[in-house]
C-alpha cells in the first residue's frame, strides 16, 4: 500500500473463508423460519376467536374511507382513511352520533377537498347502510326499537369477514387497443388550450366592457 493519500486502515476480519471454518463462523448469521406454518395458524386462529368474539358485527371492525394519499407521490392511489367527515355523512343523512353506533368511523378533522371524493363516500356509505341489519338490544317486542331489522329478516345471518367490510375498487391499469375515431382525429388538444388561454387572458377585459355597457344601459 502505498502512501499517496489518507486511505483506511485494513481491518479486514475474513469470517466468510472457506474450508472447515466456514460453518463455525458463519453460523450467526443464519436466521431459520422453522416457525412460519406454525405462525400461519396461529394468525388464522386468532382471526377466528376475535370474528366469533365479535359476532355479528364485521370482522374488519369499522367502515373506513376511501382516500388519496398526500404528496405527488402518492396521491394517484387510494387507500382506506380513519373515518368520514362530517359533510360525507350529512350528504348521506347519517347522524354523527348514530354513525359511531352502527359501525362507521367518523374523522371531524378531514376535509373534503373535491366533489368527486364526497360522492365516491357518500355512496360507500349509502352502500353500507342498505346492507346494514340492525339487530335489537333486548329481547322481547319492547326491546325493538325504531329503525331495527324485524326479527324474521336476522334468521341465519352471515357474518362479514373480509379484510375490508367494502373492498377498495381496484383501478383498471391496462387499457386494450383499438382504432382512433374519426371525431378524435378532428379534435385538436391544442386548439382547445389555445382556446382557453386566450380566453383566460381578455377575461379582465370582457368584465370591464360588459360593467361599462350596464353602466351606461342605466
Amino acid at each position: 500500500m502505498g502512501h499517496g493519500g489518507n486511505n483506511v486502515i485494513p481491518n479486514v476480519h475474513f469470517r466468510k473463508v472457506n474450508g472447515c471454518q466456514s460453518g463455525r463462523n458463519n453460523r450467526v448469521f443464519m436466521r431459520t423460519w422453522l416457525n412460519q406454518a406454525g405462525r400461519k395458524k396461529r394468525r388464522a386462529n386468532t382471526r377466528k376467536e376475535k370474528a366469533a368474539k365479535i359476532f355479528p358485527r364485521p370482522a374488519a371492525g369499522l367502515l373506513r374511507p376511501l382516500v388519496h394519499p398526500p404528496t405527488q407521490r402518492y396521491n394517484m392511489k387510494v387507500r382506506l382513511g380513519k373515518g368520514f367527515t362530517l359533510d360525507e355523512l350529512k350528504e348521506a343523512k347519517i347522524p354523527r352520533k348514530f354513525a359511531k353506533t352502527i359501525g362507521i368511523a367518523v374523522d371531524h378533522r378531514r376535509r373534503n377537498r373535491c366533489t368527486e371524493s364526497l360522492q365516491a363516500n357518500v355512496e360507500r356509505l349509502k352502500l353500507y347502510m342498505s346492507k346494514l341489519l340492525l339487530f335489537p338490544k333486548k329481547s322481547g317486542a319492547k326491546g325493538v326499537k325504531k329503525g331495527d331489522t324485524p326479527r324474521s329478516e336476522l334468521q341465519n345471518v352471515a357474518q362479514n369477514t373480509l379484510k375490508e367490510i367494502i373492498p377498495v375498487p381496484k383501478p383498471q391499469k391496462r387499457i386494450k387497443a383499438r382504432a382512433i375515431t374519426e371525431e378524435e382525429k378532428s379534435e385538436s388538444a391544442y386548439k382547445k388550450l389555445k382556446k382557453a388561454r386566450t380566453a383566460a387572458h381578455y377575461q379582465g377585459e370582457r368584465i370591464k366592457k360588459a360593467k361599462e355597457a350596464a353602466a351606461k344601459e342605466t
